[in-house]
């Protein structure tokens, strides 16, 4: 499977602070935006990686994570030379994607939750069949795809913000998909505000009985880090759920894990960052080790 970071987006809900950078690249709390996806990416065994930035500013992403190969990864970059909506990424990644399965995820939204990585696995697992989504409760889902389940908790309808929602469980963005994601996506037509919509190609896996929807319980938390309310809420939760002594969205801790580099590699890493508190984390576990 092969992943693609989305992270094109101009963030104008959070201007000025996106004037001169690109939202991905904010950091939240400890760490930059684009971190907590792409360790989610890597949580999934994702070793082969896409991120899809704005025109002309792809150069910050690649000093911030190179080619990937000091997280035992291969990342690579791709320009959205104009903003047509997340299932556009399928397009711009066609060649990229190939045969193979893939995972989207969006530069801005961040997961924790304990045993995430076995839903992560799990998804994978099942993406065979199809598509694997995830389903997140709100209290107000109108600015969001809302999904309907029946009484047996299938997924029957999906709808992008609705006025009168169906369910308060919305779609964030981690959708999980076969090749044929790419097929699907040349078919979307555009919606009223001009965009190819994610939720056309998850119902056109839903009219084909081939989507999945996990949903995830009050233990999993969800930011979608689009404001500046949001991104502050973010930051807080982060620095709160990093008391327990566990960080959140660390990426050489993941590639570790994953046996993707050496203790020596890992040890690299903690010497580069010697004087934070994440460069000490990393100096930490790998003293437990």
């Amino acid at each position: 499977m092969k992943g693609i970071i989305l992270a094109a987006g101009k963030g104008t809900r959070l201007y000025p602070v996106t004037k001169p950078i690109c939202k991905p690249l904010l950091p939240v709390y400890d760490k930059p935006m684009i971190y907590y996806p792409l360790s989610v990416l890597m949580s999934a065994g994702i070793r082969d990686v896409l991120v899809i930035t704005p025109p002309d500013d792809t150069k910050p992403f690649e000093d911030l994570l190179g080619d990937g190969s000091g997280l035992g990864m291969r990342i690579s970059y791709k320009e959205q030379k104009v903003q047509r909506g997340i299932a556009d990424a399928f397009l711009i990644a066609e060649d990229f994607i190939g045969d193979d399965s893939v995972c989207l995820a969006l530069g801005d939204n961040i997961f924790y939750g304990p045993a995430f990585r076995r839903k992560l696995r799990e998804a994978v697992k099942d993406v065979s069949q199809g598509a694997v989504i995830f389903g997140y409760y709100v209290p107000d889902p109108r600015a969001f795809g809302v999904v309907e389940f029946d009484s047996e908790g299938k997924a029957i309808s999906i709808e992008e913000k609705p006025t009168h929602p169906k369910s308060n469980y919305i779609v964030p963005g981690l959708y999980f998909y076969d090749s044929s994601v790419v097929e699907i996506a040349k078919n979307v037509k555009p919606s009223a505000r001009g965009e190819l919509e994610i939720t056309s190609v998850n119902n056109a896996y839903l009219d084909q009985g081939r989507l999945r929807v996990i949903p995830l319980g009050d233990e999993f938390t969800w930011f979608d880090t689009g404001s500046a309310d949001s991104l502050y809420e973010a930051a807080g939760a982060i620095k709160a759920a990093q008391r327990s002594g566990k960080m959140i969205g660390c990426l050489e801790e993941t590639a570790f894990h994953n046996q993707w580099i050496t203790m020596d590699k890992l040890l690299e890493h903690a010497g580069e960052m010697a004087k934070t508190k994440y460069g000490q984390y990393l100096e930490a576990l790998a003293d437990e080790i």
